[in-house]
Order: C-alpha cells, then sequence, then structure tokens
C-alpha cells in the first residue's frame, strides 16, 4: 500500500479502520473537526486542518461521517473535498442515505471525481477486528482500484453500480438491527417480570428460532452485565431508522412494522436518551414494567 490514503473522520468506526489501513502499510493523511480525534495518529500520519488538504494530498480519500449533513459540509461545503486537486476517489463509509449520496456523486463527477458508496456494519468490536460488512456501490472500475484498502475493514458486498444503492441495503440492515433490539428488549423485561432467570431465557432463545443480533451479542454482552458499551449512540440508530423510513415513502413501499420501530426510538429520543449507547434502550422497557434485565448468579448467556 505504497499509494497514499486520506482518511476524514476519525470517531469510534473511523479510527479503528484509520489503523487498520496504517497496519497495513497504507501512508496516511488524516483530518478531523476535533484536534482531540487526530491526535493519537500524529508521528505515524500526516495529519491536516481540512478537508480539501486531505483530497489535495491523497488521491482516494475515506470518510467516516456521522450524520448526512456532515458528508455535505465535508465534500460540498467550504475547504471541502470537492475543491481538492487531485482527488480521485471518495469512498463514503458513512450512512447518509442515498439522496445525499446521489448529490454528493453528482457534484464530484463533474469534477472528473469518482465515488463509491461503501456503508459499513459491524459495529466497533468489527471495526476494530476488520469484520465489518462493507456494502458497496459504484463502478466496477472503481471497485476494483479500492478493493485491497476496503478488505482491510472486513468483507465485500459489491450490491450495485450507482451509488445510494449501497446505502438502501445498510439502511434495510439497521431497521433491522434496530427492531431486534427494541423487540428483544420488551420479551426480555416480560421474561424478568415474570420470573425468569434473563440468562437462562437467552439460552433457550438462541437455540430456537427466536436467535438475532440482539439476544445472540448485544443482551448477553452489553445488558445482562449492564456494560451498555456497543459504540453506538442511540441518537445515531434513530437517524439511520429515521433514513430508512423516508427511503420506503419515496419509494412507495409501506412500513407498517418498521414505522412502529420507529416510534419505539423515538420515544427513547425524546427521553432525553440520544447521547446512550443504543443497547442501553432497554431500560426504558424496564422503568416501565418496574424491573431490570441483568445476570442473576454471574454465569451470564452464552453468545
Amino acid at each position: 500500500m505504497a499509494e497514499r490514503i486520506g482518511f476524514i473522520g476519525l470517531g469510534n468506526m473511523g479510527r479503528p479502520m484509520a489503523e487498520r489501513l496504517l497496519a497495513r502499510g497504507a501512508q496516511l493523511v488524516v483530518c478531523d473537526v476535533r484536534p482531540e480525534a487526530a491526535a493519537p495518529f500524529r508521528g505515524r500520519a500526516e495529519v491536516v486542518d481540512l478537508p480539501a488538504e486531505v483530497g489535495r494530498l491523497a488521491p482516494i480519500v475515506f470518510a467516516s461521517l456521522p450524520t448526512p449533513q456532515a458528508v455535505r459540509t465535508v465534500v460540498l461545503g467550504a475547504g471541502g473535498l470537492a475543491e481538492a486537486e487531485g482527488l480521485d476517489v471518495y469512498v463514503d463509509l458513512s450512512t447518509s442515505g442515498s439522496q445525499t449520496v446521489q448529490a454528493v456523486a453528482q457534484a464530484l463527477a463533474a469534477r472528473g471525481v469518482g465515488m463509491l458508496d461503501a456503508p459499513v456494519s459491524g459495529g466497533v468490536a468489527g471495526a476494530e477486528g476488520g469484520t465489518l460488512a462493507v456494502m458497496v456501490a459504484g463502478a466496477p472500475a472503481l471497485v476494483e482500484r479500492v478493493r485491497p484498502y476496503l478488505e482491510a475493514f472486513g468483507r465485500i458486498f459489491v450490491v450495485g453500480e450507482k451509488p445510494g444503492q449501497a446505502q438502501v441495503v445498510k439502511l434495510a440492515n439497521n431497521l433491522l438491527s434496530g427492531a431486534a433490539l427494541a423487540l428483544t428488549s420488551e420479551v426480555m423485561v416480560m421474561g424478568v417480570k415474570a420470573g425468569l432467570d434473563p440468562a437462562r431465557m437467552l439460552d433457550a432463545i438462541n437455540a430456537g428460532t427466536g436467535r438475532n443480533s440482539a439476544t445472540a451479542d448485544k443482551f448477553p454482552r452489553q445488558v445482562l452485565p449492564r456494560r451498555f458499551q456497543a459504540g453506538f449512540k442511540t441518537a445515531l440508530m434513530y437517524k439511520d431508522l429515521s433514513l430508512c423510513l423516508a427511503e420506503a415513502e419515496a419509494a412507495g413501499v409501506p412500513m407498517w412494522v418498521g414505522s412502529a420501530v420507529h416510534q419505539f426510538w423515538r420515544y427513547v429520543m425524546a427521553r432525553g436518551g440520544g447521547e446512550e449507547d443504543f443497547s442501553a434502550v432497554v431500560r426504558y422497557v424496564e422503568e416501565w414494567a418496574g424491573v431490570e434485565v441483568k445476570a442473576g448468579d454471574g454465569t451470564g448467556a452464552r453468545a
């Protein structure tokens, strides 16, 4: 990896992904609006202040950003990537919805810059371990050019050739994930209220057809030990669910169950839970029912 690579956004997901590129020998140019986020990279990568500087120094630039507005600002705003001379490919690892991605891709194409839509799933643990699911949409030639770098993050799933298509897949994934966590919170609280041991209950569910990402991972690892450190804020899950419902509405697809899931997370947001880890949503069901889902005898549940 002798080519210079840019990376913008060094948060919970971006930092470990940038670290994986460094570990593979990439010459990195990094940027983050928070100086403290970029500080650990000083001496190991070139740290710059503006996205345009990243694009000027590196022909391929990755970005992992929290919101659609952040993506638009980084690319299209003053000092943004669109101003950079020498930029060839922009790879958006963010979850920002198809409309934002298409607008950014169109603006960059007018300047002769290609774009890959490449949101990721797998959380902080996946980013650190290189086991993310990387959903990619874009021109085949661009995919192949960037593939060696994407492989540092995890397994690649090419889902289409039009930027924005990978966003649809990622938003569908997060709706399913958010639904699993919401419904698992409800049924686990119901079980504890009935006098069941939550660890034993999870073991039984995980051996049956109800197994899902929340019963298999988030509850045994985050909820039962009352850790709540999965690394993804409730506000970001709510943002993704809102984007997913907007995609469905634009496509004329009904979302009866999806709308109910969205309302669950909207309630948590209204109660001030936006900055909490998303695994902590169980607390709002617990509060209502007057019980707590936690490991009782210290054995926990098998993940």
